[in-house]
This record gives C-alpha cells, structure tokens and sequence, in this order.
C-alpha cells in the first residue's frame, strides 16, 4: 500500500485530483524546507510559521499549476523566497537584537562557537533584502549560484556578484566586531 509520501509523483497527482491527505503529506514533507528559509530570513518564528502558511495555502490554489515533484520543490522554494524578501520590504525589517539569544529550532549546533554564530548570524540580518536572501539560498539551504538566480529571477553574475559583495561586507563587519 502507498502512503502519501511513498511516491512523490503519485501523492502529487491524488492532489491534483483533490485528496486532501495527500495535499498533507506533500505539506508534512516539504514544510521543514519553507520554515527553515523563513526563520533563517526572518529571525522569529511567529513570521515564518506565517509566511510558510501563505506558501502553502498559495500552492494549494495553484497546485493545477505543478508538473512534477522536481517543480514542486523548486516552486516551493521560489515562493517563500520571494515572500520572504516582500515581507521584508513590507515591514522594513532592521536587525532583531530581541531575537539574538534564540535558538535555531532545526538542528542542534556540533562543534560551533555560540558566540560567533550569533554575530554572525546577527551581521547577515543586517544585510538588504537580497542579499540576505542570496546568503542564507547559498550558505543555509546549500543551494548553487544558479539555482538562486533562478530562484530569484535575476542573472547569474548578478547572483555571483551579490555573494561576493555580501560576503566581502560581512567579513569586513566581522573583523570590526572581533577587534572591539
């Protein structure tokens, strides 16, 4: 007997066709990924959990749209990426210095400075939009240049250029905050 998540393709097409449980076991397997580039974009849960509701709701209503499991993924990651940088833009998001102390819900830190990690993870907030966004696709999701350009719509070079911009900023920021 297949499960909902046996076969992505199958729980895809009984989507399509209206079933609701295996809508939610397509929900139950790709959630973790669309959370995870809120929270990592966004730094509060209560706003990812949300943005990760609208992209599912949205794929609920567009999953007509989907051609296979592949798109699925990929459409999955295109929109929470585009609504997180809207949401961005909307509320003029800044730096949460309230949010510095909390921790990441998805993996358990191995071998990690805690301090850095949070200066670091403090630095990358303070970044546009965009280039925040590139960081966490590349650094966080373990997504190519490429992918992220498609992603978010913009040439590659563009792309390219934007990480080594951010990076090059985030190391000159890095060095002022561990000379002080």
């Amino acid at each position: 007997m297949l499960t909902a998540t046996a076969d992505p393709v199958l729980s895809l097409s009984q989507a399509v066709a209206g079933d609701q449980t295996a809508f939610a076991g397509i929900v139950r397997e790709h959630q973790a990924m669309v959370y995870s580039i809120g929270w990592h974009f966004l730094r509060d849960r209560a706003m990812a959990e949300e943005m990760a509701q609208d992209v599912f709701l949205h794929l609920y209503r567009n999953l007509g749209s989907i051609e296979s499991a592949r798109h699925l993924t990929h459409w999955l990651r295109k929109v929470a990426t585009h609504r997180c940088i809207d949401q961005a833009r909307r509320r003029k998001l800044v730096r949460w210095s309230d949010l510095e102390h909390v921790r990441e819900p998805v993996a358990a830190e191995s071998g990690r400075d805690p301090m850095l990690a949070g200066l670091l993870a403090r630095l990358v907030a303070g970044l546009p939009p965009k280039p925040r966004m590139m960081v966490i696709l590349r650094y966080q999701e373990d997504l190519e240049p490429a992918e992220i350009a498609d992603l978010l719509e913009i040439p590659l070079g563009t792309v390219k250029s934007g990480l080594h911009r951010a990076l090059a900023l985030l190391r000159s920021k890095m060095e002022k905050e561990t000379v002080q």
